[in-house]
């Protein structure tokens, strides 16, 4: 699989011709979701979902599909069978992909702030996009996406959910928020250098891809 990232928590996984999108929210560019077959949505934050961009998306290419928790599904009321409410233990095939959904709720962010619905997405059995929470899928992982940086959790808590999910990589997301300072101290924690969580740490600029899996 070809992996491209954009801004903040999206990215692209591309084979075969087909491309599937996650997560393309407000920080997002807006290009992200040109020549999409699908896209995922792990919850209804806005760094994670745009309206906009997923309507014009939709609007502009008709055959395009969007799989999503019911809070996103009932915010895109209007597109029919173009989107598709799922949850945890779902299974689905998206433009050629086999996806599986783990996870139910957002991390805790404030005993005085209410959670919302999140699901994370495990595609082909080998790459798994939590989105906002640090679930656990209970199955073997090739390729974590890991959200290093969030009001929702500590760089020690990262670390043990790394550890506790064992995949053979990780490659950094929902880093929108960080300067060159904080990925830098981020890596170095995750990376070498830091306590070990025994999986592989990357990172990509936006705009950068990979070959995965």
């Amino acid at each position: 699989m070809h992996l491209t990232k954009f801004g903040h928590a999206c990215v692209r996984i591309e084979k075969d011709g087909r491309r599937l999108v996650v997560d393309p929210g407000g920080l997002t560019e807006t290009h992200a979701v040109d020549g999409a077959d699908a896209v995922l949505v792990t919850h209804e934050h806005f760094d994670h979902f745009s309206e906009e961009l997923l309507r014009r998306a939709a609007r502009n290419n008709p055959a395009l599909k969007i799989w999503t928790n019911t809070s996103v599904a009932r915010l895109l009321d209007g597109l029919g069978a173009q989107v598709t409410a799922v949850g945890e233990g779902d299974a689905f095939t998206a433009a050629g992909f086999d996806v599986k959904v783990h996870g139910t709720w957002h991390a805790p962010l404030h005993p005085d702030i209410p959670r919302i619905g999140n699901i994370g997405f495990l595609v082909d059995d080998a790459l798994f996009h939590p989105g906002d929470a640090l679930t656990v899928p209970g199955t073997p992982v090739d390729t974590l996406l890991l959200p290093v940086h969030g009001p929702w959790s500590t760089t020690g808590q990262l670390i043990d959910y790394v550890r506790a999910v064992a995949p053979r990589q990780t490659y950094a997301v929902h880093d929108g928020a960080l300067n060159d300072a904080g990925t830098a101290m981020i890596a170095g924690f995750l990376g070498d250098n830091g306590p070990g969580t025994g999986a592989a740490y990357h990172r990509l600029t936006a705009g950068a891809c990979a070959e995965i899996g």
